[in-house]
């Protein structure tokens, strides 16, 4: 059986549209530069309110990536 090793990166993806869409976003921004990306963890959800209306969602991520190595 092998054994996995992570890094652990922070990450804040943004979205005028949804929480779904800033967090797709962040994952697929980091995955053009990072390999091996395996899980995330939604750490803090926040939004910006412009006019009595949602106007903004932010979420700040914690993504997990296997290691390389011999």
């Amino acid at each position: 059986m092998s054994e996995h090793v992570y890094k652990v990166v922070e990450l804040v993806g943004s979205s005028p549209n949804s929480i779904e869409d800033a967090i797709q976003g962040a994952v697929s921004r980091a995955g053009q530069t990072i390999r091996n990306l395996r899980w995330f963890e939604v750490l803090e959800t926040r939004g910006h309110i412009e006019d009595g209306k949602v106007h903004h969602y932010q979420v700040t991520l914690k993504v997990g990536f296997t290691m390389e190595g011999t």
